[in-house]
């Protein structure tokens, strides 16, 4: 049977349309564009010297029809504004993609540019082999091995940006007032001990890594002015056999890192390095308990499969039977929004 005209015409709207798709379809445009001006450094340019599309054109010796389709599309993306016929930075740009700035985190856009972009056009093979794509563990001791030192640097630059926004949502939602010495396993560039030092004054902190990743902490902690009250320890938590004692543990973005197995493991050496009525502090991006999601947790985890042997995102469900497991109690979740997580887990140890 047919449809007439006018039948169609009485059909109401749609309630599903395929805008969702075709916002997801094409999310690496915008991703391009701004790797692209990144690569540029078109926004440390803009900071001092706005421009026209002629100008940029001249600057960067290119023709002025992609130099005004780039300008144009990073105002679509709320990076640029025009002001007096000139594009100059947005407040975001100004912050955060500006190369001399605080908050710098065009190094992360690069890094995932370079090494992530790659690596996720490879997520077929991903599925199949159960392997990493952005390296080869038969070749290599770890994703870290190989890295362009100079692209490691402005990661390292970026990730410290982004944790410190991380460290004082972290810091609001839950309260450390009850800790005198937190050990940041993992712990990176420091961010998250500088916030929470900042924020508590009664708090001393330890960062503990390996030791290239501390001398990056030495720095930031001497920066921060806070070197009386935040030290730094290297070492390997997996091949260390002990933790240093502290009465409250952080681990901040680095569970996602490994297999069930390892976490457990790494949970093990935390009890025993904590007093009775200590703590410790899971932060991540969680995924939901029933695996439906959020979005961000749940993408994250693909990339452990893209970056890592066996990491993946996990529950508050999961955490909590790992935790229950090894001997911890009153475990509680803690949801809250940032940049590089949802959420805590924490446990306790038995007074």
């Amino acid at each position: 049977m047919s449809t007439s005209l006018a039948e169609l015409k009485q059909e109401p709207h749609p309630a599903i349309t395929p805008i969702p798709l075709m916002q997801m379809a094409t999310a690496f445009w915008g991703f391009k564009t701004l790797a692209t001006a990144i690569d540029m450094d078109l926004f440390t340019r803009f900071s001092t010297s706005p421009m026209t599309p002629q100008e940029l054109a001249q600057w960067f010796r290119i023709e002025e029809r992609p130099a005004e389709m780039l300008l144009t599309g990073c105002a679509g993306l709320g990076l640029l504004c025009k002001q007096n016929g000139r594009y100059c930075n947005t407040p975001l740009a100004e912050k955060f993609l500006v190369r001399a700035g605080r908050y710098y985190f065009g190094g992360f856009v690069s890094m995932l540019n370079r090494r992530l972009y790659t690596g996720w056009d490879k997520l077929p093979e991903a599925l199949s082999t159960n392997r990493p794509t952005t390296w080869d563990p038969d070749k290599q001791s770890s994703l870290f091995e190989g890295a362009d030192p100079a692209m490691m640097q402005t990661f390292w630059q970026a990730m410290h940006s982004l944790s410190i926004f991380t460290a004082r949502a972290l810091g609001e939602a839950v309260d450390f007032n009850a800790f005198r010495n937190l050990l940041d396993v993992g712990g990176g560039s420091g961010a998250f001990d500088i916030e929470l030092c900042l924020r508590y004054p009664n708090l001393s902190a330890t960062v503990y890594d390996l030791p290239f990743v501390t001398e990056i902490a030495k720095g930031r902690v001497a920066e921060a002015g806070l070197g009386d009250r935040i030290t730094t320890r290297s070492g390997d938590f997996f091949a260390d056999a002990k933790y240093p004692p502290h009465d409250v543990i952080l681990l901040s973005m680095i569970m996602h890192d490994w297999s069930e197995q390892e976490d457990r493991a790494i949970l093990r050496k935390c009890y025993e390095a904590l007093p009775p009525g200590g703590a410790v502090v899971i932060s991540e991006l969680l995924v939901n308990d029933e695996k439906t999601g959020p979005a961000p947790a749940a993408l994250m985890s693909l990339n452990m499969l893209i970056e890592t042997v066996g990491g993946r995102n996990y529950t508050p469900a999961e955490y909590r039977a790992w935790l229950g497991d090894i001997g911890f109690r009153e475990v509680r979740v803690v949801w809250f929004e940032a940049p590089g997580a949802n959420g805590v887990v924490i446990g306790y140890k038995p007074r």
